[in-house]
């Protein structure tokens, strides 16, 4: 069966720039993964970068990135570093010279060793200093910018931060803490909301929220899943309104029995319940379907998929999910949710967090010993589907 996207559906692929680029003074630099790396040279992107361009161009017509804070702005309220702007100006010139659109993400959990000093978002006091950063970015770059992203799944970095512990600054259990960041971190982006709207009215400002299909199981399984939706998909949402359009990622289906399930933690056990799964977590993209439903309802504004994608090493398991998650947010097009877009994550192999460079999710596999690219077929098939703007999918998804 032929599904064909609306006129002007924005196809893009995605990264982060403290994923693939060589570690600068950032609170993420030298932390040691669940795989054995240290975070360090990453995708070494800085050093590559006409190369990945060539892919990036390649693969879509819009890219979805993020610069390093702590490369640019190495000091609280000081000037950019004239070196990483002229790279970074070089960069995207380069990208529009191939025709290519940005959305640019102001935020992808990592900050300055300078911020983080001084307590980061749990200091009211440093709004000032991240707001001067944007202020910067907005002078520097905005002009660039097609599409804006103000702070990437705002509910990750702050659950693995305060509460599981997984993120800098690797705090467990601090519910008010993380409480407080987010009313901080939600404050900031009103603001930032207001200082690209007075440079550039016309361009469009999003959030990325991260969703999840959280199940309960097995007791008291079902009382931790509503607490986690909760959080992630309801309170922490709602402080994130003024805004253009929804940006929504979604990985997983996450069975709680009674303590959530996936294959980072709990290798094997998805497959003994005889769920689909990839390298992390339950697979279900038919979840995502309901999940597009809801945040419509919720809100009432355009959405866009800022993230999607699967983590394996398997290039024709990675065509196949692009199919179905495709077939569902094209269902919800059908049922007359506005849905703008799709971004894959992610362009190419990059440093997954905290968990390394085994777990991979690129449309562009790398060899992290040689840091040689290698376009896989999904890259090749996802280009082919931007450029027809349609694709053959299973009737039976």
């Amino acid at each position: 069966m032929k599904i064909e996207f609306p006129k002007n559906f924005i196809w893009g692929t995605s990264t982060a720039a403290y994923q693939i680029e060589s570690a600068s003074n950032h609170d993420w630099k030298g932390v040691k993964c669940k795989d054995g790396t240290i975070f360090d040279k990453c995708s070494m992107h800085d050093s590559h970068r006409e190369e990945d361009l060539e892919y990036i161009c390649q693969l879509s017509p819009w890219y979805r990135m993020s610069l390093d804070w702590a490369k640019l702005q190495q000091t609280p309220f000081g000037e950019f570093d004239p070196q990483a702007v002229e790279e970074y100006l070089q960069f995207f010139e380069n990208l529009r010279k191939k025709g290519e659109k940005i959305m640019l993400v102001l935020h992808h959990f990592t900050n300055p060793i300078w911020f983080s000093k001084t307590g980061g978002f749990e200091n009211k006091e440093n709004n000032p200093a991240f707001l001067d950063y944007v202020k910067k970015m907005v002078l520097t770059f905005g002009h660039f910018a097609d599409l804006w992203n103000t702070f990437n799944e705002p509910m990750v970095y702050i659950s693995n931060g305060w509460i599981m512990g997984n993120f800098p600054p690797f705090k467990k259990g601090k519910i008010l803490l993380a409480r407080r960041v987010l009313k901080n971190i939600s404050q900031c982006h009103n603001e930032a909301y207001d200082i690209i709207k007075s440079r550039f009215p016309e361009t469009p400002i999003g959030i990325s929220k991260n969703t999840v299909k959280f199940v309960g199981e097995v007791f008291p399984g079902h009382i931790l899943a509503k607490i986690f939706d909760y959080w992630f998909m309801d309170y922490g949402s709602k402080h994130f309104t003024k805004v253009d359009f929804q940006g929504l990622s979604y990985y997983c289906r996450m069975p709680f029995r009674p303590l959530p399930v996936t294959e980072i933690d709990n290798p094997g056990e998805l497959a003994k319940l005889g769920r689909r799964y990839d390298g992390m977590w339950e697979y279900k993209p038919e979840e995502f379907y309901h999940i597009i439903h809801r945040f419509w309802k919720m809100y009432k504004k355009p959405i866009i998929i800022t993230e999607s994608g699967v983590c394996t090493h398997d290039a024709n398991f990675r065509i196949e999910s692009i199919k179905e998650y495709l077939y569902w947010i094209h269902k919800a097009i059908e049922d007359g949710i506005d849905v703008r877009g799709y971004f894959h994550w992610s362009t190419i192999d990059n440093h997954e967090w905290n968990l390394g460079t085994a777990y991979k999710f690129g449309l562009v596999s790398i060899n992290f010993d040689t840091m040689e690219r290698t376009m896989t077929s999904a890259g090749l098939f996802l280009s082919e589907v931007s450029k027809n703007n349609s694709l053959e999918v299973n009737e039976s998804y």
